[in-house]
């Protein structure tokens, strides 16, 4: 199985092959709060899609106390140890939308068809703000440690993903995107001006 104990103690447990840090990740959540914090973002309900070892957890819901959390996972193995939702995250439903959804370094991992119907059901499931990043064909050339980046995975240009999140969203930039139609004010020189 391709998100065994093996892929995870590689990739994210084991400090001298991790991809990603705990500060690291520490550091994102308190921005992805920030962020919902500063336009104004009552956030109740987080869907971390494709949570992984769930690193953002505890941060997001100690800036966001008001919040629930919802790991969603693929990983069986993931899932057993943390107890986290098992789904793929193109094909999810929930009984209410979320106010923030995250999705960090995911959907490289699916195909086009996949990974489109992901982005389109990140319309159904978001209410509020998106945090969206990618490991994409430019990160792979020019970005990432390509000894601690699994490589296999599906590369596409940033391109890509832009055209299928602006039918939903707005691009905010740094990751974020805000649901069209959502009450938020965001000024013109916070966004990317698309």
């Amino acid at each position: 199985m391709r998100f065994d104990r093996d892929y995870y103690r590689r990739y994210y447990l084991n400090p001298r092959t991790a991809v990603i840090s705990r500060a690291e990740m520490r550091a994102r959540a308190r921005l992805i709060a920030a962020y919902a914090l500063h336009i104004g973002l009552p956030v109740r309900r987080i869907l971390d899609a494709g949570c992984g070892t769930g690193a953002m957890r505890s941060t997001l819901l100690r800036r966001l106390p008001r919040a629930i959390y919802v790991g969603l996972e693929t990983s069986e193995y993931l899932c057993r140890r943390f107890g986290w939702e098992r789904g793929l995250i193109e094909a999810y439903q929930a009984p209410a939308p979320f106010d923030l959804v995250v999705c960090y370094d995911v959907l490289q991992y699916l195909d086009d068809k996949r990974a489109g119907a992901a982005l389109a059901n990140f319309a159904r499931l978001c209410r509020g703000v998106l945090y969206c990043t990618v490991l994409t064909r430019q990160d792979w050339l020019h970005n990432c440690d390509r000894k601690r980046t699994d490589a296999n995975v599906y590369l596409r240009a940033g391109a890509w993903y832009r055209a299928r999140l602006r039918r939903a969203f707005r691009e905010i930039g740094a990751g974020f995107w805000v649901r069209r139609g959502a009450p938020l004010t965001i000024w013109e020189l916070e966004t990317t001006g698309r």
